[in-house]
């Protein structure tokens, strides 16, 4: 990943709920306060709470704030991807979902989760390829565009390449066809 990559910076960029562990007196201005107070409820950007929670005094010291997983990670979301990956429309619950879930998993010691979105973007990926192989044939209209509606960032891109794949392959047979 680039120090320039767009994506990067709009994964960073997502809202994580965070609990302040202690009294932090010159934060106040994160939540129109004079200071935080140990406690405190937030939502950061998932680069601040991940400086944060790594952050801590010395080796036995704690860090000054619990992360939480984000909205899009929820229980629920979890609960219905189980059940049916195809049946969540991802980009609903976050423009980055995978980006902020590796991001997540990065913090987080989560086993569950971590095969519940293996399990997520591998049975989605087969859909994204073969509506990527289809979309030449078919068009985008109707329910092509309500699917590419529903895919994330990283899904889009895979729908992209595997389209544009497809089209070469298309391009380099009709060439040899023709010579």
């Amino acid at each position: 990943m680039s120090y320039y990559d767009v994506d990067a910076i709009l994964t960073d960029g997502e809202k994580v709920p965070c609990r302040f562990e202690l009294d932090v007196p010159y934060l106040g201005h994160l939540d129109n306060s004079s200071g935080l107070k140990a406690g405190t409820r937030l939502n950061l950007p998932l680069w601040l709470a991940e400086m944060f929670a790594l952050a801590s005094a010395g080796q036995d010291a704690s860090p000054p704030i619990t992360l939480s997983l984000p909205p899009c990670l929820s229980e629920q979301v979890l609960a219905a991807l189980k059940a049916d990956p195809r049946a969540v429309p991802l980009r609903d619950q976050s423009a980055y979902f995978y980006g902020v879930a590796v991001r997540m998993l990065d913090l987080f010691d989560e086993k569950e989760l971590s095969a519940i979105l293996r399990n997520t973007f591998v049975v989605r990926a087969a859909d994204v390829g073969l509506h990527a192989r289809k979309a030449e044939e078919t068009g985008l209209g109707g329910q092509g565009e309500e699917f590419l509606r529903g895919l994330d960032e990283w899904e889009r891109r895979l729908f992209r390449r595997g389209h544009e794949g497809v089209k070469g392959a298309k391009e380099w047979t009709d060439n040899v066809k023709k010579s």
